[in-house]
């Protein structure tokens, strides 16, 4: 059985020394069908799939569920006794009481062994069949109530009963004859099976039926009808290795008819000369002819003239000419030292990026440099550039305006999903159906070998068995290495300096380490506004006019009306799905056109809900200073930034912390990090020690169905705090983002520039940062940074001073102590 074949290929996998494996006690099959000492009536229940297990046989079971992993570890530790149940439906992950057969088989566990993967493999033995009479419990495990069935078979010395366990024997040694898979030794096994009853459960258990078919041979009671119904699925099994043995002869009659065809073959071969017509020497001169163009070395060039010889050598009808010669010309196809020449012109090439892409100088800054350099040495090897950033800014597109600039050819290779190292390094041409890989398939459509290759979505290759292609692309993306790349199927070294990669990816973290080292990591930040309505003014708004057969007609959305676009139908970094809400205005006033209807040539802000439906997002705005504990953070998110409010809350208790809004390890850290801070240092902002102790404090950050997390609100959640211990007022307008740390220090975070946009947004005036990120600040334009003042700060003590007020709140709450009843404590 193929489950058996597997079972001890594992087994053997992990058993290094096999002279250490434990020996298994197997009860005989009579002893384990007749015993039914101390048999329980409540059973734990073990659902399998793709498997029937029959009294006195023994299998081995691979475990893979948790729940019934702990199953059967629990019954391994007591008595080792479990309800063996076959599931109705294969497919159901956790089967339910209804997706169950009611008949199964009490087994005895003889062996259970732990895999390296966490998974179970246990070797049980049937006992005797069961029905279910209710099932009593479901969770943690299943537990039903069963009544046993007595085993059944008339009188073995009757002369119906002998001829039918006769038959049943010849049945199988036929099956034994015609399946040569099947070892001989099983026809010894079958000889030695003296009991009827076992011999029918063997046989029904090794035979090759559907679950349904054998769950029914389980649920015959009778063991002489068990064994009539067995009896025909086997005469069926024999009829069908009889067909199949008379197929496999007329098949071998065949290759005679192949002997044939190869002196026919000649003749053709005769008359194509006579004719005329290419023969394969021809061919191969054709390709020698072609061979010494090539700008290829003399190593190469040797090679392939070795390789030619093979060919003509190797007879035209026979199979390793076909490969033969789809590798020479494959060889001699590819762009050897053929390359583009490099337009030059500094302020051309700086023309086409601005024209394509609106922002995004970091990465035309380094493309420049590129061209700077090369136009000064005249031989330089191509960067490995990679953009990293949020979907829909650009990244892949970049790539083509990259070529364009530079006047080279243009590749794109989608790398997401592969997980075959043959993908990028190709198969060795032995294998039949062998192919070079993705890297030098595409280098050869290019037909030059110095194109602008894009490696779009590098971060999402995966791995399996078949290998790892981020270990692959290693040598592919490494200068010091890929003048000497080496695909499997080329057998020769290939030049990839020349060639200009540009890799894109969403994430780093997934990214092999020694990969990513071997990049250049470009971040490209999500747009802004106001660059995304210049974005979608310059691009996007043409294209989709051109795309819908309005090119000449003067539609125009004017900014407000793309602001409303932007901040109320998108929310997301590039302008991917702001397009697509472009697309469907468009696609309004095209309709109209189209059948004759009234519409208005400049789309205004009123006009965008009845076109594209009520808002879908919201922006968040500044709420107040009224209440206590109320701050207002800022935050990154992968579509930009948002503002976030923490709010907390204080309530009779013992002293205990709630946080909640689906907050993550990191971040509930940062509060408790903040609330030690506040404990130690209670005494200088006037806190009564005592709140700590009878006050429970609950911190709460809205929108609870998205994830948090990040060091980032620590030194908000600590004012929030802070404001309620003291029931002070928070400074009006003012967000502040910074980790802290238990001595009180403040240190720099990542997003600011999302952050700071997210805040004038929200109508804030003033921002709190650490002191660190006023690099990050500066970097950014004036025009993003105007209205805006900045307060720097190093210590948790700077915060304090800045945000939080003298004034207390209206009502602010009245502290109480049990020690001093209807006194009210400090505030």
């Amino acid at each position: 059985m193929k489950q058996d074949l597997e079972f001890l290929e594992r087994l053997v996998q992990n058993a290094p020394n096999l002279e250490n494996v434990e020996m298994i006690e197997i009860a005989s099959p009579d002893e384990a069908m007749e015993s039914d000492d101390n048999l329980p009536t409540d059973l734990s229940i073990l659902p399998l799939r793709n498997t029937v297990l029959f009294p006195g046989i023994v299998i081995p079971v691979t475990v893979t569920r948790t729940k019934a992993i702990r199953l059967v570890k629990k019954a391994y530790r007591g008595d080792r006794t479990l309800g063996i149940v076959t599931q109705v439906r294969q497919t159901k992950e956790e089967p339910t009481t209804d997706d169950l057969y009611k008949i199964g088989t009490i087994g005895h566990i003889l062996k259970m062994i732990v895999l390296p993967d966490g998974n179970v493999t246990i070797i049980i033995q049937g006992r005797r069949r069961f029905k279910i009479v209710k099932f009593l419990k479901t969770n943690p495990f299943l537990l039903a109530q069963v009544e046993y069935i007595a085993e059944s078979f008339p009188n073995s010395k009757k002369k119906e009963t002998k001829a039918l366990i006769q038959s049943l024997k010849e049945a199988a040694l036929n099956i034994l004859n015609l399946n040569p898979e099947i070892p001989r030794d099983a026809q010894v096994a079958i000889d030695n099976i003296e009991s009827p009853n076992f011999l029918t459960h063997f046989l029904s258990s090794n035979l090759n039926i559907g679950i349904a078919e054998k769950q029914l041979l389980l649920e015959t009671y009778e063991g002489e009808d068990q064994a009539h119904t067995l009896l025909e699925h086997m005469m069926k099994e024999v009829q069908v290795l009889e067909i199949k043995k008379d197929i496999q002869s007329k098949a071998s009659s065949d290759i005679d008819q192949q002997q044939r065809e190869y002196y026919l073959r000649q003749q053709i071969k005769v008359l194509q000369e006579e004719l005329g017509m290419d023969s394969p020497d021809q061919e191969v001169e054709k390709l020698r002819m072609k061979g010494a163009k090539k700008k290829w070395g003399p190593d190469v060039n040797e090679h392939f003239n070795k390789e030619l010889n093979k060919i003509l050598r190797t007879n035209s009808m026979a199979p390793e000419y076909g490969i033969s010669l789809s590798y020479a010309e494959f060889l001699v196809d590819l762009p050897w030292n053929d390359t583009t020449k490099d337009n030059f012109n500094l302020k051309r090439a700086k023309k086409i990026l601005d024209s394509d892409h609106y922002g995004l100088q970091k990465v035309k800054e380094r493309i420049l440099e590129y061209l700077a350099v090369l136009k000064l040495k005249g031989d330089m090897k191509a960067p490995i550039l990679c953009l990293y950033g949020p979907p829909g800014v650009g990244k892949t597109s970049l790539g083509k305006s990259v070529a364009k600039a530079l006047g080279r050819e243009y590749i794109r290779m989608a790398l997401g999903g592969i997980h075959d190292e043959a993908e990028i390094r190709g198969h060795r041409k032995t294998y039949i159906g062998a192919m070079p890989g993705k890297v030098l398939q595409n280098i050869n459509k290019a037909k030059k070998s110095n194109p602008v290759f894009v490696l779009d979505e590098i971060d999402k290759i995966s791995r399996d068995f078949r290998g790892d292609p981020s270990s692959a692309l290693l040598e592919v993306l490494d200068p010091e290495q890929n003048n000497t790349f080496k695909d499997n199927y080329l057998e020769v070294d290939y030049d990839l300096s020349k060639v200009l990669f540009i890799a894109t990816a969403n994430s780093l973290d997934t990214i092999q380490s020694a990969l990513r080292d071997r990049m250049e990591i470009i971040e490209i930040s999500g747009y802004t506004v106001e660059e995304k309505y210049e974005i979608a003014k310059r691009h996007l708004l043409p294209k989709q006019l051109k795309e819908h057969g309005l090119e000449g007609y003067n539609i125009k959305i004017n900014k407000a009306a793309m602001i409303e676009i932007i901040e109320g139908y998108t929310r997301e970094s590039g302008v991917r799905s702001l397009e697509h809400k472009i697309g469907a205005v468009v696609r309004k006033i095209a309709k109209a056109i189209a059948m004759e209807e009234e519409y208005d040539e400049e789309i205004t802000a009123d006009k965008i809900d009845i076109m594209l439906g009520k808002k879908i997002f919201d922006q968040d705005i500044y709420e107040g200073n009224d209440l206590a504990g109320v701050v207002t953070g800022l935050a990154w998110t992968p579509v930009g930034g948002d503002i976030l409010f923490i709010e907390s809350t204080l309530s009779r208790g013992k002293g205990q912390l709630t946080l909640s809004g689906q907050l993550g390890d990191v971040m509930k850290e940062s509060a408790m990090t903040a609330l030690s801070y506040l404990k130690s240092t209670a005494d200088d902002l006037n806190i009564d020690y005592r709140i700590f102790q009878y006050y429970d404090l609950h911190i709460h950050v809205p929108q609870g169905a998205v994830p948090k997390d990040g060091p980032s609100a620590g030194i908000t959640m600590l004012i929030s705090m802070a404001s309620m211990f003291t029931q002070r007022k928070v400074k009006s307008n003012v967000a502040m983002t910074g980790e802290i740390t238990l001595r009180g220090k403040v240190l720099p975070v990542g997003g600011i520039k999302e952050k700071i946009l997210a805040a004038k947004r929200a109508n804030i005036k003033e921002i709190i940062l650490c002191h660190k990120n006023s690099k990050d600040v500066e970097e950014i334009g004036e025009e993003y940074t105007k209205g805006l003042k900045f307060h720097y700060v190093d210590m948790v003590e700077d915060v304090l001073k800045i945000a939080l007020l003298n004034t207390k709140v209206n009502n602010p709450i009245q502290f109480k102590f049990p020690e001093e009843n209807k006194n009210s404590g400090q505030s």
